[in-house]
């Protein structure tokens, strides 16, 4: 498995045909057929934009975002493609809160259902901090081919570490 570190936790069988694809060479013509086209959001500013439009669809009544950024600090091989903060400060007599999303910036060149994924599992921490049943449920309804996505967006990462 030390060589599927990305696929920790799927089915042996999801594995085995993952392996089959990568040791046949072809994991990259898997994932340029169902995904041929990169997203264009290459600045943070564009991350912002983007991130704060899905949340006005799905999570209106959760507190605003105050950063969203490509971090080149997060290592992927750590299993974390992005990470969710929430800071508490206090500020004078008040108490200021601030939700900071950050992704790893192997995902500024990857297809958008990839960055759309870890956006909407980021999303996702606003109301839910575990990884609980309400947590992917409210991932699935985000983006209901979540779980699928999951796994090609691990499938990327193999690939990439191929070239």
């Amino acid at each position: 498995m030390g060589d599927l570190k990305y696929l920790s936790g799927f089915p042996e069988p999801v594995i085995r045909q993952v392996r089959e694809l990568r040791d046949s060479g072809n994991l990259g013509n898997y994932l340029s057929a169902k995904y041929p086209v990169n997203h264009e959001i290459k600045t943070d500013r564009e991350l912002y934009d983007y991130t704060v439009e899905m949340k006005k669809c799905y999570l209106k009544k959760s507190r605003p975002l105050s950063k969203v950024v490509f971090d080149p600090k997060i290592k992927v091989v750590s299993h974390a493609l992005g990470t969710h903060t929430f800071v508490s400060r206090v500020q004078g007599n008040n108490l200021k809160a601030k939700n900071e999303i950050r992704i790893a910036s192997v995902f500024r060149s990857c297809p958008e259902a990839f960055l759309r994924m870890i956006v909407v599992h980021e999303l996702a921490h606003l109301k839910e901090k575990d990884h609980n049943k309400a947590f992917y449920k409210l991932c699935e309804y985000m983006e209901p081919e979540y779980f699928s996505l999951e796994l090609d967006t691990r499938i990327f990462l193999l690939s990439r570490e191929e070239l």
